[in-house]
């Protein structure tokens, strides 16, 4: 599939997170979903790659764009897809997480793709289950697909990450968005800069291989690429800035503010945006947006980590 190379092997059975994943490893997934791309652009849009897998939407935090680009992603694999509803099943009567997974396991899944709100959940699923567990989020700690998709965005615009300076501005204290963004892009090769309110970074910045700039003015020029993050309301306990129409003015990327940017800086947001707070409406849909752009790059990417770690898991089944 696309470019990759013949000589690595991927062994992985679960996606827990990129912070321990080499810059192959992120590489060859990048390049598996690129072989995965063409299937959208067919007739019909199917590859056998699954058949007969069946595939958890095991989701205990709302979600849009992730838990249906995982639905679609599985279903154009031919894999089976089962649903998950927290608020519809057993768990609202108490049932634990690892009761919830084994009940399911025992239907005969495959992989469970897991959002949740505590972090490390996916690694406790993966210790504790035979089926492969995907991070679909979990907590404050990962969001590796979205992190994924994001840097696969940036290497189709520009051909590599390498010597890029990507800024990632907003609330990066709440978004497990930013920490997997950080794992990958700096693995891959560029220069990342932390940007927002000192209430809104992450205890121990200084341990990140990043660089930490707390006015948005001060590097807008500077920047190849921008990842603005929404601010995540219903995770803080009080509130981390004076009021909302100073963060907007201060850390949102308005029209006036990207006049001052390079003209081919890339915007992304990972969503759901906030507009007019974090970004106006003019720039998220502007020419120099790829927000759709990565959703759309989302579907390939999640095909390609399903792929990964069925593959892996088929292969130790063997062994």
């Amino acid at each position: 599939m696309g470019k990759k190379n013949k000589k690595f092997e991927w062994t992985r059975k679960h996606l827990l997170g990129l912070r321990d994943l080499t810059a192959e490893e992120i590489g060859f997934i990048l390049d598996t979903a690129e072989g995965f791309e063409q299937v959208s652009t067919r007739s019909i849009k199917k590859a056998p790659t699954l058949r007969g897998r069946v595939v958890v939407n095991l989701f205990f935090e709302d979600s849009t764009r992730t838990r249906v680009s995982f639905g679609l992603a599985a279903n154009r694999l031919s894999a089976d897809v089962i649903d998950f509803s927290k608020t519809s099943s057993s768990v609202s009567k108490g049932e634990t997480l690892l009761d919830t997974a084994r009940n399911l396991e025992a239907m005969g899944i495959d992989i469970v793709v897991i959002r949740h709100c505590a972090g490390g959940a996916p690694k406790l699923l993966s210790k504790n289950i035979n089926a492969s567990v995907i991070n679909a989020g979990d907590g404050f700690n990962e969001h590796p697909t979205q992190a994924l998709l994001d840097v696969y965005t940036i290497r189709k615009e520009r051909g590599s990450l390498k010597g890029l300076k990507i800024g990632i501005a907003g609330d990066i204290a709440h978004s497990r968005v930013a920490r997997s963004d950080i794992w990958a892009m700096t693995k891959l090769g560029a220069e990342v800069t932390l940007i927002g309110p000192p209430t809104l970074m992450p205890g121990k910045v200084e341990e990140l291989p990043v660089k930490v700039c707390y006015k948005l003015d001060d590097v807008i020029e500077e920047l190849d690429v921008i990842n603005m993050l929404r601010i995540q309301f219903e995770r803080m306990g009080k509130a981390q800035f004076p009021s909302v129409r100073e963060y907007s003015h201060f850390f949102g990327l308005t029209v006036e503010r990207m006049k001052r940017a390079k003209d081919d800086i890339i915007v992304m947001h990972p969503g759901p945006i906030n507009r007019g707070l974090e970004i106006e409406s003019q720039v998220a849909d502007g020419a120099n947006s790829v927000i759709l752009k990565q959703v759309s790059n989302g579907l390939a990417v999640r095909m390609a980590v399903l792929f990964l770690v069925n593959q892996a898991a088929m292969k130790r089944q063997k062994k």
